[in-house]
């Protein structure tokens, strides 16, 4: 990995030389587009709308427009702006991990202790984790000023920017404001439901389906061409149905939970006997490109 930034966490008086890397990275299948009538490549140019030449990356500044003057912002004006200068990320405050919202997470990086020692490091990763606490903190990187939580993941230090508060939509939904009665029997069936698909949270038992089948047709169509027929790689495929009105809940719950326990009741008689390992309904990615 390649760090993409170097700076200094700082929390009162302690200061933790650290470098950041990426945490995650993309292996979606890389498409562009074509022009659909002979295939030719369609690509985009920045053209100048006065003199109507295209204009290298490097020779583009930004500007703002008020609706009367046009300020126009250098990358020198940009790099001169004290926050784009610092190197440092301020803790500002330690709080209750389970009162960082999941829905305010976003990019994740590591941060690796980037000093002789890594005494400071380790000190403030303990911390972290003897008081079950996340620290939130504030740095400027790439032209923005980020919002983040600090966190223990293994024995490594995980920065996850955070969205701005006025950044999430606020969920009001007319259909939700009206009182619905559950009565405990539905209650009860939902919750063995729930029973019937309980496992640990295992991601790497999870693939990305789409793309998997992405990379087959495209091999597919690599071998084949154009008189491919997607029928012979994947069988015929119906659409399925969505949107559909439950009309018996409790019939819906009651057969769900019936299948479920059917279906591991059938997989738990073909593992080994000295394994008995707990088998769970088929996993399948939310993930699509």
């Amino acid at each position: 990995m390649r760090a993409i930034w170097k700076g200094a966490l700082t929390f009162g008086l302690v200061n933790v030389p650290v470098k950041v890397y990426s945490a995650t990275e993309d292996h979606d299948v890389s498409l562009h587009q074509v022009h659909n009538a002979d295939g030719g490549r369609i690509r985009y140019q920045r053209i100048c709308e006065i003199d109507g030449e295209v204009v290298p990356y490097q020779d583009i500044d930004k500007a703002y427009d008020d609706g009367e003057k046009t300020v126009v912002l250098t990358k020198e004006d940009l790099a001169s702006l004290p926050s784009e200068k610092s190197r440092e990320i301020d803790v500002v405050e330690f709080v209750p991990s389970e009162q960082v919202d999941l829905l305010l997470l976003d990019k994740a990086y590591y941060l690796e202790p980037d000093s002789a020692s890594p005494k400071a490091y380790v000190l403030l990763r303990k911390t972290l984790e003897q008081t079950d606490r996340t620290a939130i903190v504030q740095f400027s990187l790439r032209q923005k000023t980020r919002l983040a939580a600090l966190r223990v993941r293994g024995d490594v230090l995980v920065l996850q920017t955070l969205l701005w508060a006025d950044e999430v939509r606020e969920a009001a939904f007319p259909s939700l404001d009206e009182p619905v009665k559950i009565s405990a029997k539905e209650l009860e069936l939902s919750a063995s439901l729930v029973d019937s698909f309980a496992s640990d949270f295992e991601p790497e038992d999870f693939t990305d389906d789409y793309q998997a089948e992405l990379r087959t047709l495209i091999e597919a169509k690599l071998e084949k061409g154009d008189a491919l027929d997607t029928s012979e790689t994947f069988g015929d495929q119906e659409d399925e149905e969505s949107g559909g009105e439950v009309i018996d809940l409790m019939e819906a719950l009651r057969a769900s939970v019936e299948r479920t326990r059917a279906a591991r009741s059938g997989s738990s008689k073909d593992d080994a006997p000295e394994t008995k390992k707990k088998s769970s309904p088929k996993k399948k990615a939310s993930k699509a490109s």
